[in-house]
C-alpha cells in the first residue's frame, strides 16, 4: 500500500506538466529529471531511507494535444526487512480542449509487474465523463459532470494564480488506481515568486522573466471525504509548465525532488 500511494502521487506529478489552452504563454515542451531524497520520516511504518529518480518528457501543443512520458524508479528501505524497488512508467495524452484523455500505466515492484492500466476517458456534450478501460479488465463506467482531467485541472490553477486567487477546489481524474479512482482536490496557491530560482538546471534563457507560484495540492479519496488526504504534492509552478522544488508528503514521510536536469524540446507554440 505504501508503494502504491507513492506511485499514485508520482503519476499525479507526471500529469501536472500537461497544462492545456494557456491563455498567456504556451507551455514549453521539455525533459526534466528530478533526484529524489528522504526529507522526513516519522513512525514505525515510515521508511528509513529512500532514493530514486523521476524522468519526465512533455511534448505537444494546444493544437496537437499533449503527450507526457514518465518514469520513476524509487528504492525504499523499511525499518525492518529488505529494501524494495518500485518502477512506474506511464504514457498519457490529453487533447488541447481537455475532452479526451488516454493513459497507459505500468508498475513493477522488485521487477515483478503488479499493475497494468490501459484506458481512455472523455467528456460528453453534457460534461459528464465516460471511462473505457482495457486493462486491468475491460470495463466501462459513467461519472458525473465537473470532473477534470489533469491538464484542465492545472489550467484552472494557473488561471486563478494569474488573477491573484489562492484556492482551487475540484474533482480530478488521472487514470490511477485501476483506472476508476476520482479524487477530491484542494489546491493552495501562494504569491508570485519574484526572486530567481538558484537551481543550476534553471539558469537558462527560456525561464528568465517567467512567473512562478508555489502550489500545494492535496488529494483526497472522493469516496471518503472525511478522511485526511492520501498525499500532498507541493512544487513551484512556472507559467510555461516547468515544475521545481518538488515535495511529496505521505504523512509519516516526505520526499523531496530536486530538478537536476532540464532540456527544452520546443516552445510549445501551435504549428498550425
Amino acid at each position: 500500500m505504501r508503494l502504491r500511494t507513492l506511485l499514485m502521487s508520482s503519476l499525479a506529478l507526471a500529469l501536472l506538466t500537461g497544462v492545456a489552452r494557456a491563455e498567456t504563454m504556451p507551455f514549453a515542451a521539455h525533459r526534466a529529471v528530478y533526484d529524489l531524497a528522504l526529507l522526513k520520516s516519522t513512525g514505525r511504518k515510515a521508511p528509513e531511507a529512500v532514493s530514486g529518480r523521476i524522468i519526465m518528457e512533455f511534448t505537444g501543443s494546444a493544437c496537437e494535444g499533449y503527450i507526457t512520458n514518465f518514469r520513476q524508479v524509487t528504492e525504499l528501505q523499511p525499518a525492518e526487512g529488505d529494501a524494495h524497488t518500485a518502477d512506474m512508467r506511464s504514457t498519457t495524452y490529453e487533447d488541447g480542449e481537455a475532452k479526451t484523455f488516454n493513459f497507459k500505466i505500468e508498475t513493477k515492484i522488485d521487477a515483478i509487474t503488479t499493475e497494468s492500466i490501459d484506458g481512455s476517458a472523455s467528456h460528453g456534450s453534457d460534461g459528464a465523463m465516460k471511462i473505457n478501460l482495457q486493462k486491468p479488465l475491460p470495463a466501462k463506467f459513467d461519472r458525473d459532470k465537473g470532473i477534470l482531467f489533469p491538464t484542465e485541472h492545472m489550467r484552472h490553477i494557473l488561471n486563478v494564480a494569474r488573477e491573484g486567487g489562492k484556492l482551487v477546489e475540484t474533482q480530478a481524474y488521472d487514470g490511477s488506481d485501476d483506472g476508476q479512482k476520482i479524487f477530491n482536490t484542494l489546491s493552495v496557491i501562494g504569491a508570485v515568486i519574484d526572486a530567481p530560482a538558484q537551481d543550476k538546471a534553471l539558469q537558462i534563457g527560456p525561464l528568465k522573466g517567467v512567473k512562478r507560484w508555489p502550489v500545494t495540492i492535496s488529494y483526497f479519496d472522493a469516496g471518503k471525504p472525511d478522511n485526511p488526504p492520501q498525499y500532498v504534492l507541493s512544487f513551484d509552478l512556472y507559467e510555461n509548465g516547468i515544475a521545481r522544488a518538488l515535495k511529496l508528503d505521505y504523512g509519516d514521510f516526505v520526499l523531496g525532488g530536486e530538478l537536476s536536469e532540464l532540456t527544452f524540446l520546443g516552445d510549445g507554440a501551435c504549428k498550425k
